[in-house]
């Protein structure tokens, strides 16, 4: 496989497709709660165009970041909190 990046997913190295989005990476790698809800419920990707605000991760560090909008990159660290 030529054409693939390898990022971290909860501390867990995960090889993907380029151009792969964050959010079909966290999928690919099994994750399907990407955050927890203010009452303690499992939240994922709804609408998988930024918009709904439910696929939120940290990524390299920086909270909150829309995983549906974010290409991934080699070496990336995604962490969820789901």
């Amino acid at each position: 496989m030529a054409d693939v990046l390898t990022l971290s997913i909860d501390g867990r190295s995960v090889r993907v497709p380029i151009d792969t989005t964050v959010a079909a990476a966290v999928i690919i790698a099994g994750q399907f709660a990407f955050r927890q809800s203010v009452s303690g419920q499992s939240r994922g990707p709804l609408c998988g165009m930024g918009i709904c605000f439910e696929c939120r991760v940290t990524i390299d560090g920086q909270e909150h970041q829309r995983s549906c909008q974010i290409r991934c990159r080699e070496g990336m660290e995604v962490r969820t909190d789901g």
